[in-house]
């Protein structure tokens, strides 16, 4: 349970704070089956779960609107449920097959959804910025006022073309909130021993844009940092810098041992500052929900997540004749 002091939000309604923990637990649980799934060898390939992170997707698409653009990188189960889309269509793709959001050819690392606005999902480190920036300067072109989330790590954050396009970015002032989400330890490496920089996010100073770190494991100061950036891209202040400090429970992938760190560690993490539990004892502090409430709430997640594991089984293989298909667009 949370050690975290419980106190009353007021600019959150408890409606407000009950979708938040139902989103949140809806990714954990979700993430749970994926993971007994690649155990059973009904998912092949690499596959990145987003256990323990579940508060900076969540947080930050609370701060979205309609139109709104999301990218990110093989990490992105949790941001795909988190912008609406269908869990039985992703599990069915984790597992290759014909229901799937890719119709099961890009497995976890390469679907998309152009009715969410979800544009991957990239397995190349990094890869995924100048393309994030992309979609900013459509929607700058356009001139209208959405604002585009590009998602990467720490670890990508070392990337020469990330400053690349932070350079670009802010030279034609695209409306783009890039979100480093810090888990502390890239592909295995601490950031301690990887760089030394300070911060991350002030990396950005160069270029002249703004930003700020953000407790990651909080989902109503993930959603205030949110709100303040995409508020200075859409008055054409952007681009922001987001440095969300966040920690993923499981290894970099279901193959990865996680031997870099302390089973102690881990446990530390889980028992003082998980995010499901700190909105969990705000709801039961507040008096906005019972411990047979939020049992309910687990109760309906779970079958969500069971029926979309069935799906995955059920649904067929894609034809052969899918090889040729989506090859352009």
């Amino acid at each position: 349970m949370a050690t975290r002091k419980a106190t009353a939000t007021p600019n959150i309604s408890a409606d407000e704070l009950r979708k938040y923990y139902r989103e949140m637990l809806l990714i954990r649980r979700f993430e749970e089956k994926a993971g007994q799934l690649y155990g059973m060898g009904l998912i092949g390939g690499f596959c990145h779960l987003y256990i323990g992170q579940e508060a900076v997707v969540v947080g930050l698409e609370a701060a979205a609107k309609d139109g709104d653009k999301r990218i990110t990188s093989y990490r992105d189960h949790g941001h795909m449920l988190a912008c609406g889309m269908d869990p039985k269509g992703v599990m069915a793709e984790l597992t290759g097959r014909i229901g799937g959001y890719s119709k099961g050819k890009g497995g976890s690392m390469h679907m998309f959804s152009r009715e969410k606005h979800f544009y991957g999902g990239h397995g190349i480190v990094g890869a995924q910025v100048p393309l994030g920036a992309g979609l900013a300067f459509a929607d700058r072109y356009l001139g209208n006022d959405n604002v585009t989330f590009t998602y990467f790590g720490d670890g990508a954050a070392n990337q020469g073309q990330v400053y690349e396009t932070y350079n670009m970015a802010q030279l034609w002032n695209l409306p783009v909130v890039f979100v480093i989400e810090n888990n502390q330890y890239a592909m295995g490496t601490s950031v301690k021993r990887s760089t030394k920089s300070p911060s991350l996010w002030e990396r950005g100073a160069a270029y002249g844009i703004k930003g700020e770190a953000v407790d990651g494991m909080d989902v109503l100061a993930v959603k205030a940092a949110g709100e303040k950036a995409t508020a200075a891209c859409r008055a054409g202040e952007g681009p922001y810098i987001l440095e969300v400090m966040t920690y993923r429970y499981r290894g970099h992938s279901m193959s990865d041992p996680a031997k870099y760190r302390t089973r102690e560690e881990v446990q530390k993490m889980r028992d003082e500052r998980d995010p499901i539990d700190h909105v969990r004892d705000l709801l039961i502090a507040g008096g906005h929900s019972t411990d047979d409430d939020l049992k309910a709430i687990d109760k309906e997640i779970k079958q969500i997540v069971n029926d979309a594991a069935d799906f995955s089984r059920e649904s067929p293989e894609p034809p052969v004749d899918e090889l040729w298909t989506d090859i352009y667009a």
